[in-house]
């Protein structure tokens, strides 16, 4: 029978991926050496120091590539658990490898399945603190899903057209537009989608031919708003700890806790109530007699307070009774044989 249900169960439909799309071929983008402005290199933030302020988040060039989820995402060589890191360059639009890239060509996958949390959703390692410019990667002491849109032309509808935008590389909470100073914050759901739209909408345009500056914000400084993010960031806490715990671990800790005083102890489960023809058949129904109320002036009923006189009269029958003898008589009285 298991072997004909076998044979009559359809087969499973394989669901066919289609490979990642080589966005650009090798050597067509033409990088441009960056110009001068100071007297030293800084290695760690990519610009000169001591000229003029000049880094790569302030260039006003828009940039050559974009990339496109609909088109560009399909499998590499890091689908089936061997890389959980996108790649840098696909979210840029620039990836010259396609599918024999070693990165992931998608959306990144949600933070829990990330192998460390020090690392950003590129693999790449975030710092203790931002740097001051609040671009790079990030930090690791403050989770923020916060990105600040720089240089944005306003129109009736800026609210509408940044969610489109940015709608396309993960779920989105709010949006926040101030229209006097041409900026924007979007707000993710997850801290890893701002990490991917971070870098995919750098340098990239809206509908107009505006060249977005975007960037981390700073903590937000209403007070309203840092309860709901610390109630929340203490929410997703207890549930990432609650899904690592066993039954077993939680009643045994439960169970230490009630011998050490630091919960009450939990009240025993109820008896299970036995069917009323079943009772019937074994117990005779309780009589007028047997249920008595309570006394006006106490806390016992009257069948408690005639069972005790009962008790009391049997130990002072008890009492009075006379002891009985053996057999004996006054043989039984000497305590040895000598006498």
């Amino acid at each position: 029978m298991a072997d004909e249900a076998q044979a009559a169960a359809p087969p499973k439909k394989l669901v066919r991926r289609r490979p990642a799309r080589q966005q650009v071929k090798p050597g067509q983008i033409e990088k441009k050496p960056l110009e001068q402005t100071g007297s030293v290199y800084n290695i760690f933030y990519h610009k000169w120091a001591g000229g003029d302020k000049y880094d790569e988040y302030n260039a006003k060039e828009k940039s050559q590539t974009r990339c496109v989820i609909a088109t560009d995402a399909g499998y590499t060589r890091a689908d089936g658990g061997r890389n959980n890191y996108c790649c840098l360059y696909f979210a840029r639009g620039c990836c010259p490898l396609g599918s024999e890239c070693e990165f992931l060509h998608r959306l990144p996958l949600p933070q829990h399945k990330l192998p460390d949390a020090s690392r950003d959703c590129f693999g790449r390692e975030k710092h203790a603190g931002y740097r001051d410019d609040m671009g790079g990667v990030g930090s690791f002491t403050r989770q923020n899903r916060t990105l600040y849109i720089g240089r944005v032309t306003m129109t009736r509808n800026t609210d509408e057209i940044l969610e489109k935008h940015f709608n396309e590389w993960g779920e989105i909470e709010r949006i926040k537009v101030l229209q006097g100073r041409g900026v924007g914050f979007v707000t993710f759901v997850t801290e890893i989608d701002a990490q991917f739209a971070k870098e995919a909408m750098m340098h990239q345009s809206l509908d107009n031919d505006e060249v977005l500056n975007v960037r981390w914000a700073t903590e937000d400084p209403n007070p309203t708003a840092k309860v709901m993010e610390h109630a929340r960031l203490k929410v997703l806490g207890e549930e990432g700890v609650q899904a690592k715990l066993t039954p077993e671990f939680i009643e045994s800790v439960r169970q230490l806790d009630e011998l050490e005083g630091v919960v009450p102890p939990r009240s025993p489960p109820p008896e299970e109530i036995e069917p009323v023809s079943k009772r019937m058949r074994l117990e005779p129904p309780p009589t007028a007699e047997l249920i008595a109320p309570a006394a006006k002036d106490g806390l016992l009923s009257m069948n408690a307070l005639a069972s005790l006189k009962y008790a009391a009269s049997l130990k002072t029958q008890a009492a009075s009774k006379p002891p009985t003898t053996t057999g004996l008589g006054a043989i039984a009285d000497y305590g040895s044989d000598s006498d």
